[in-house]
């Protein structure tokens, strides 16, 4: 049976024997909204748990809107839009500042931010892009409930009005994206983001995807958006193809909350146990590098027998994606890694570290193969990773591994789902 799996803007193909195939598991997200603009407006003229956009402008001198950075495929083309004249419908005078939060990633360019936005916003508007080592930049709001400093950028902290734009989906540590983390980690200080992200939260049981309740990482974040003084989100579910399938609005922790509730119940998924298990990190704009194609590795191994082989598709046309996450994974086996951040304390965490952790776990009980003709083979090897050229030549060395009979599953998109066994 041919199978197919997203690769940058394009796919990857292979042939899997029918009788290996358990099957091709994908998320049963409705279809799109046939029009994603009127469903934006419908949500923000009926915001959960919130006053509309306009009337919290009123009376404001001031509005920062957050927005996502180049590594997030959120529609920014179309929110951004809606919500600049949300706000000057209310207040014509209002002064706006969007505000890019970076997170820990590199600076998002001109030419991403005009493709992000759209050209006539990115060259209008009033643009800051995070930079979560510029410590000037940051304002301290005092101890995250696990113990960490919590710092912000100054701008978000002293804005009159505090906006979240951004989209939901499964996430592999925090158990969901958008709403909250918008501001941690999306515009905190590196110092907050790694002690959100210490080894002690990443090995919790409950810090996987799909995931809130006693969710450290979680909880954490929502104290960050309470602190920082997040006003109100306009958050997307979008599919596959990057459309929008649903939009929610309103108060920060309601609106986000009554997505997650949408998502759980569209994108769990139940995989037999498999000895390969197939899957992605969804296509361009998420598997530019290596680093953040660990989050579709993880569906892999929700479903994997231990000792099975994962295969991801991912372009990975920037390469690692971290100095610190290649240099750990190059220098040290999988099993060297864990026991070295067990014993790295909260405030000790250094950047990359809860990836690397992710990475040497999964690789520690699992063949992990690297499907790519973008990324250099020699890094990926260095990194303890294998390397294939093509879908096909992946599968064939996975069959080696496991043996003619493997069960193979695919999970075409593995970060738009909540995969389980069953």
């Amino acid at each position: 049976m041919k199978i197919s799996v997203p690769y940058g803007k394009t796919v990857m193909t292979a042939e899997v024997p029918e009788g290996n195939l358990l099957g091709v598991y994908e998320s049963s997200l409705p279809p799109p909204a046939p029009d994603p603009v009127r469903d934006i407006r419908q949500a923000m003229d009926n915001p959960i748990g919130s006053p509309r956009l306009e009337e919290l402008a009123l009376g404001k001198k001031n509005a920062v809107v957050i927005t996502s950075d180049h590594t997030r495929p959120v529609p920014s083309h179309l929110m951004m839009p809606e919500i600049l004249r949300a706000l000057r419908a209310g207040n014509p005078a209002i002064d706006v500042t969007i505000l890019v939060a970076t997170g820990a990633h590199r600076a998002t360019t001109q030419a991403e931010l005009a493709a992000k936005l759209g050209p006539e916003i990115a060259g209008r508007e009033k643009i800051v892009v995070h930079d979560a080592l510029d410590d000037r930049a940051m304002a301290d709001l005092g101890t995250l409930p696990s113990g960490g400093a919590l710092r912000v950028n100054r701008l978000a902290v002293e804005a009159e009005l505090l906006v979240g734009e951004g989209f939901i989906e499964p996430h592999f540590f925090a158990g969901f994206s958008g709403g909250r983390k918008s501001i941690l980690p999306g515009l905190a200080s590196r110092e907050t983001i790694c002690a959100n992200h210490c080894a002690e939260f990443i090995r919790s049981p409950y810090a996987r995807t799909g995931v809130l309740e006693n969710n450290p990482i979680h909880r954490d974040m929502l104290f960050a958006a309470e602190k920082a003084g997040l006003d109100f989100i306009l958050n997307v579910v979008i599919d596959p193809a990057k459309r929008i399938v649903k939009s929610f609005a309103g108060d920060p922790r309601a609106a986000h909350g009554a997505g997650c509730g949408f998502l759980r119940s569209s994108c769990g998924i139940t995989v037999p146990e498999a000895d390969i298990v197939i899957t992605s990190n969804g296509g361009y704009p998420l598997d530019q590098n290596i680093y953040q194609c660990v989050k579709g590795m993880t569906a892999g191994e929700a479903v994997c027998r231990k000792g099975g082989v994962i295969i991801l598709s991912a372009s990975c046309v920037d390469g690692h994606g971290g100095k610190s996450f290649y240099e750990h994974l190059a220098s040290q086996t999988p099993e060297e890694i864990l026991a070295s951040v067990a014993a790295v304390s909260r405030n000790a965490t250094v950047p990359d570290q809860w990836q690397f952790q992710i990475l040497a776990r999964i690789m520690a009980s699992y063949t992990v193969i690297l499907v790519t003709k973008d990324c250099d083979h020699r890094m990926i090897r260095r990194m303890h990773l294998t390397p294939a050229a093509t879908l096909q030549e992946a599968l064939d060395q996975a069959l080696k591994i496991t043996g003619p009979r493997a069960r193979v599953s695919v999970i075409p998109d593995g970060v738009s789902v909540i995969p389980q066994r069953s």
